[in-house]
């Protein structure tokens, strides 16, 4: 048998959703940008008939899908393998289905699957979200117990390895457990926020906060997820920070930490950190057009971080933003080089960083004045008032 024939064979002895499960395992990885010999040979018959019939791959049967469907707005794709708060890998749904359906609650998910394949095929919503429901809050209070010890923490650990590689399904599997908890509340402030936010300006800003405010009060577990929210609305998503630095007493790096919601900061750098590993994934695929969009939203996310936080290197934000962007720019000087300098790269542009320019040096001094202004009126008119 030739080796196509030998991986055919192997497939075809698979189930469809161990198919499915292992297409959205290796495309993790791809996107990740690991090298795996001879993966190209195993995700082409896959993708083949996953595509071919219509079907998404991590959607099987679709009983599942209604069951994470609370969980859809706080979806990523990619793979950052990091606690990425407020964010669950689109990935580990798979692994974590499994688990849930052949070890955890095989006869119950067995139940719900049954129930829910007639009303799905009979496209009675009001009957299909009334059952997922009744099988989440089932799912999610069993878990609570299950995870509540160390032991059951780690048998947890041990079966989802067999299921995927990846070091953030365990991670995913508390936080859908604190988005299903919370499910209903979420829904509700998705409904109350506007759909786009434009200008994340300080009225603005005010608003958001007391809608996250009300809602951190009965929800404060969730409250990352309700900040991902706000995030998908905005028109970059390095402005989430504006919810920290807006209520903070100056633009002190130890004031923004203390602020109620001090978590955007790392926010930001998880998502600046994910699109490190885009670059390396972009450049490793040659597509350097890609990469050069995602290097420009890299760059003006460290340069608004530095503008918006003040001794924002004496943190630990700073060590983390330094550690991403001496990644980035590794992989950079990595491409670059690999053509003679009389050549050139189109990306050689981006080897001095938009903040240490001179421009940028300027600029950023712009604003501290401006914002030195801003506070010195604020002080005054409260004098005034007081007067």
């Amino acid at each position: 048998m030739t080796q196509s024939d030998q991986i055919g064979e192997y497939l075809r002895h698979l189930t469809p959703h161990a198919r499915g499960s292992l297409l959205t395992e290796l495309e993790r990885l791809e996107v990740c940008g690991a090298a795996i010999p001879g993966a190209a040979a195993v995700l082409e018959p896959l993708r083949t008939e996953f595509r071919r019939s219509g079907q998404a791959h991590d959607r099987v049967a679709n009983p599942s899908r209604h069951f994470f469907s609370p969980l859809e707005p706080m979806l990523v794709d990619g793979a950052p393998e990091h606690d990425n708060s407020g964010r669950i890998l689109r990935g580990s749904l798979a692994a974590i289905w499994e688990w849930i359906s052949h070890d955890l609650l095989p006869t119950m998910t067995n139940d719900y699957t049954a129930q829910m394949k007639p009303l799905i095929a009979a496209d009675k919503q009001a009957e299909i979200r009334q059952v997922a429901t009744t099988f989440q809050t089932k799912v999610y209070k069993y878990l609570e117990n299950a995870l509540g010890s160390p032991d059951g923490a780690e048998r947890a650990r041990t079966k989802l390895a067999t299921y995927t590689a990846s070091r953030s399904a365990y991670s995913d599997l508390t936080r859908m457990i604190s988005v299903l908890r919370a499910r209903d509340a979420l829904a509700e402030l998705d409904r109350d926020l506007p759909a786009s936010i434009v200008e994340f300006d300080p009225a603005r800003v005010a608003t958001i906060t007391a809608l996250l405010d009300a809602f951190g009060k009965q929800n404060a577990a969730a409250v990352p997820f309700a900040l991902a929210l706000v995030a998908k609305r905005l028109k970059t998503f390095w402005q989430l920070v504006r919810l920290a630095t807006k209520a903070a007493a100056s633009k002190n790096a130890v004031d923004v930490a203390a602020t109620p919601y001090a978590i955007v900061v790392a926010m930001v750098l998880d998502r600046l950190q994910d699109k490190g590993t885009a670059v390396r994934a972009a450049l490793n695929k040659n597509r350097i057009a890609a990469a050069k969009e995602l290097l420009d939203e890299i760059y003006d996310t460290e340069y608004a971080l530095h503008v918006r936080i003040d001794r924002l290197e004496q943190s630990d934000w700073g060590i983390r933003l330094d550690k991403i962007m001496n990644g980035v720019a590794a992989e950079l000087e990595a491409e670059v080089s690999k053509f003679p300098e009389e050549v050139g790269h189109v990306l050689g542009s981006y080897s001095r960083r938009r903040d240490q320019s001179l421009a940028g040096r300027l600029a950023r001094m712009a604003w501290k004045g401006r914002d030195a202004l801003h506070s010195g009126v604020a002080s005054c008119m409260k004098l005034i008032g007081h007067a």
